[in-house]
Order: C-alpha cells, then sequence, then structure tokens
C-alpha cells in the first residue's frame, strides 16, 4: 500500500499510533489543526492555555465546593474570555482547530472540551472529555458523584441525572445504553471523534485535499478496516493521485463482500483510467 505514513513530525500523534498513555491531548489537537495550518505555531496556543490556568487558580483558592470550581472554570472561559458554540460552528473547519476556537471564541462541543480540559488540568484540575452520544462533554469526578460542564452550551454544569436525561432526549438511547458513553474518554477516542467530524465536514463541502490528511489519518488509526481503505482510496481519485487509490482498491478486493465489489471495480477501473493520462 503506496500510502506514507510518516508522522514523525507528529510526535503525539505517534505516541498514539504505538498506544502509549502518555499521549499530550492539547498538543495532539494541534497536530490535526496543522494539517490545515501548516505554518501553526503552537507555542501561542500552549502560553494561552497557561494564561487561563493561572487565572483560574488565583479563582479556586476562595471557592469551597466542587461545583463552585466548575463555575470559575465557566466564568473564565466562558464568561471573561467568551469561549462558546453556535449552530454555524459545525459548518466551519476552523471551528474543529484548538487555536482557532481560542482565537475567534466560537467552538463545537469536543473542541471547546479539549481546551477546557487543557486548561483545568494546568491548573491541577482532574477534568476529563466525554464522548457521550450527539454531544461531547467534560467530567469532573467529586465525592458527591460526577459533575458534567456542556462548554458549547455556555458551560452549564449537571448532575449525573441530569447529564443522563438530557442525553437520552438527544440521543433517543436508553439510559443502559448512555451509562458506559459517560466515563472518562481516552486520546484515542476523542482523536477518532475529532478526526471523524473533521472528515464529514471536508466531504460535504468537497474539500477534498483536507480530507486526504483526515483520512490518512483514519487509516493509521485502524490499518485493517476495509471502509477507511476504501475510503481514502475514494478521495485519492478526488485529489489526484490514482496510483495510491490503485494499490489501495486492490486490497480492499481481497477483502470486500460481494455486494461492494462492483462499486470497488468501477472506481478501480476509473483510478487506472486517470493513470493512464499521466503516462
Amino acid at each position: 500500500m503506496s500510502v506514507d505514513f510518516d508522522f514523525s513530525r507528529d510526535a503525539e500523534f505517534s505516541r498514539l499510533l504505538a498506544r502509549r498513555q502518555d499521549v499530550d491531548l492539547t498538543r495532539l489537537a494541534l497536530e490535526l489543526a496543522r494539517d490545515a495550518q501548516p505554518t501553526l505555531d503552537f507555542d501561542h496556543t500552549l502560553t494561552w492555555i497557561g494564561k487561563r490556568a493561572d487565572e483560574l487558580r488565583s479563582h479556586i483558592v476562595r471557592v469551597r465546593s466542587d461545583r463552585d470550581i466548575l463555575r470559575e472554570l465557566v466564568r473564565c472561559l466562558a464568561g471573561t474570555h467568551g469561549l462558546h458554540g453556535d449552530k454555524q460552528a459545525f459548518e466551519r473547519a476552523e471551528c474543529s482547530y484548538i487555536n482557532r476556537v481560542i482565537e475567534t471564541g466560537v467552538g463545537i462541543p469536543i473542541s471547546l472540551s479539549v481546551v477546557y480540559v487543557a486548561v483545568a488540568q494546568a491548573a491541577g484540575l482532574d477534568l476529563t472529555g466525554v464522548a457521550a452520544p450527539m454531544h461531547f462533554l467534560t467530567r469532573f469526578d467529586t465525592v458527591q458523584g460526577p459533575l458534567f460542564v456542556d462548554a458549547f452550551h455556555s458551560g452549564q454544569v449537571l448532575n449525573y441525572d441530569d447529564c443522563l436525561e438530557w442525553i437520552e432526549s438527544l440521543s433517543g438511547l436508553t439510559s443502559d445504553e448512555i451509562e458506559r458513553s459517560l466515563e472518562p474518554a481516552p486520546p484515542r477516542e476523542v482523536v477518532i471523534r475529532m478526526l471523524n467530524n473533521l472528515k464529514a465536514l471536508h466531504v460535504s463541502q468537497e474539500e477534498w485535499e483536507r480530507a486526504w490528511f483526515v483520512q490518512r489519518r483514519l487509516l493509521a488509526l485502524h490499518t485493517e478496516a476495509l471502509d477507511h481503505r476504501r475510503d481514502l482510496a475514494l478521495i485519492a481519485i478526488k485529489t489526484n493521485r490514482p496510483g495510491v487509490a490503485i494499490d489501495l482498491l486492490q486490497t480492499c478486493l481481497k477483502d470486500c463482500s460481494p455486494g461492494d465489489r462492483p462499486m470497488i471495480l468501477n472506481q478501480l477501473h476509473v483510478a487506472e483510467h486517470n493513470l493512464s493520462k499521466w503516462n
């Protein structure tokens, strides 16, 4: 398979591929953003996060309850610094990149949550991401039970029962189906969700070159997955990489179901035709 899987420039993504536990999610999110912003300087974003953590520490020393700690986090990020979500954010890729979320103040649930987690953890708070169905959240465990912060909706704070009921209403799933998803999400799960969001947006907007970089990462994370190989092949055709598409589609033919075979053969013929025009 002639796909370049060299991620040596991306230290955190490389750790993720190696299934290491010491993954810095903040830096990893910036590595994803750098695909679309090749000259991105991480230091500006990391410095901003450090300053917000300093602000937060100066306020939480005066509060007594866990809920008030989260309210101070929300006051800092949503209040003082204006981080929020809006419906149009789902149609703009920049709202998935944490540096742009910080610069513009607007993000989608997962990108806003990654910023919340970064600031909270830098301030010494064990806030974690939660990959709930339909809506990404953050979780803060207390003696009385977990509390959840919805960074997208102005940082509202929910207890477990209220969060469960709300996600039920959003997703149509039962509480039993939702409960496991309210546990802290590991970095791999967070990154895959970020990539899937970007992939869906780029494909819908026919931004094929950006989709290529996203799908390349997804295949690196799921090297045996037929659907990810097929999707990268289709994007390769769209981005004038017919040789790569042919290699990928030929491997797909070995593993595909009889129902998928005609479509893959058709795309293989398209890739071969495109390659012949280069010779």
